[in-house]
């Protein structure tokens, strides 16, 4: 075989090589769909009005409809209709776990985007910012962070919110008895019952357990805050195909003006179980993310 075949012959087997390979091969959570033909939704079951159980014991809530939004995305980009959608409930403690080893490929839930987590695992793009307040009974007479010293107070473990509790109780020597309850439903309870006199959690949720709760007019929540964080849907760390799908859709949602359905439903309008009506209208620090997209961790972001 002369020079002129030989290379002949090798830039054949290259060119066949290109032909049967394919254009850009699936890695991360993408293949394992595609190759499992489910996409694991992991969601909560007391995280009113963003992943909840309604009365038919039923996943719903604003997070879970933006998560469908990003399933309609996988079943567009991976051309699969039929997709299989399984749910998982996860807790504050095991969603970050859960994700991590491969049982969830998405977490639709009240989960806090902070630079430690981001460690771990990765996040959308913002879809809701929160401040940290606490619940107690009007009868404690309780609105400021100072009205903390000395009290017993619970907050759900696993928490951004915990941790707060506990530097607060620390630094600022308040004496607080802290208690750790398995969830949020657990945790208003406390209070409910008297076990606790306060329950310091993201200002929105206690909104929606106050509001579902047998007697709302007995509760009070904190004028005064402990800072902000903002809120995504959680999935792997170091997956930057799926991240950029992800991305993608939620700001396509979100520039859209679509975003505004789904907040309204959720927010501004009766909900199940009791039709209750929130009526929280969009901040202007989420106005601002729904205009110009962003999965920024740091709080002064959205000051």
């Amino acid at each position: 075989m002369n020079t002129l075949q030989r290379t002949t012959l090798v830039l054949a087997l290259f060119a066949g090589a290109a032909i049967a390979a394919p254009a850009s091969a699936l890695e991360g959570t993408l293949k394992k769909v595609k190759d499992s033909g489910v996409i694991t939704i992991g969601h909560r079951d007391s995280s009113i009005p963003f992943s909840y159980y309604d009365d038919k014991q039923k996943p719903v809530g604003y997070a879970m409809d933006i998560c469908y939004k990003i399933v309609d995305a996988v079943k567009a980009d991976l051309k699969m209709p039929d997709l299989q959608v399984k749910l998982l409930p996860v807790t504050s403690a095991t969603r970050i776990p859960l994700m991590a080893n491969g049982t969830i490929d998405l977490e639709c839930g009240s989960t806090t985007n902070n630079a430690e987590r981001k460690k771990q695992v990765d996040f959308g793009m913002t879809y809701y910012v929160v401040k940290y307040r606490y619940v107690s009974k009007k009868s404690s007479h309780m609105d400021k962070i100072d009205d903390l010293k000395g009290k017993t107070v619970v907050s759900t473990a696993g928490t951004t919110d915990m941790n707060a509790l506990n530097v607060l109780n620390t630094t600022r020597n308040f004496g607080m008895n802290i208690l750790s309850a398995k969830d949020h439903g657990e945790a208003f309870l406390m209070v409910e019952t008297g076990r606790a006199t306060a329950f310091l959690m993201d200002d929105i949720l206690l909104s929606g357990l106050v509001a579902n709760s047998k007697n709302p007019s007995e509760f009070t929540i904190s004028s005064e805050s402990l800072g902000l964080e903002p809120y995504s849907l959680m999935l792997r760390k170091d997956d930057p195909e799926f991240k950029k799908l992800v991305s993608d859709a939620m700001s396509k949602l979100y520039t859209s003006g679509e975003i505004m359905k789904i907040y309204d439903k959720w927010f501004m309008n009766p909900i199940p179980p009791k039709g209750i009506n929130l009526n929280t209208p969009v901040s202007d620090a989420l106005k601002r993310v729904f205009e110009h997209p962003t999965d920024s961790p740091d709080p002064s972001v959205y000051k």
